[in-house]
């Protein structure tokens, strides 16, 4: 068997996942170790051209960040019940 049709290794799968988790995007999974590598070089070049929003939103939720006083108009954890398309306002007027 050549070493270009071998699986993943369950580092590569992992480190995928972190890499993508960061960059807030997606990946097919990889059928080989190629593909895998492949696919990190990517997610590596879109993580490495600076802050992510998937880097902000963990860090607004860990409370590591100062926010100024000019995002008053933001969208509050608080305002918003369910996610994505079945999200509704909290608190109607």
């Amino acid at each position: 068997m050549s070493t270009a049709n071998w699986p993943p290794t369950a580092r590569q799968l992992r480190y995928l996942r972190q890499l993508a988790n960061r960059a807030g995007q997606t990946f097919t999974t990889p059928r080989t170790r190629e593909h895998a590598s492949q696919q990190i070089e990517r997610l590596l070049a879109v993580t490495n051209t600076g802050f992510t929003f998937a880097e902000l939103a963990d860090e607004l939720h860990h409370g590591d960040v100062n926010l100024p006083t000019d995002l008053a108009s933001a969208v509050q954890a608080w305002e918003v019940t369910g996610h994505g398309s079945t999200a509704t306002w909290s608190q109607r007027a």
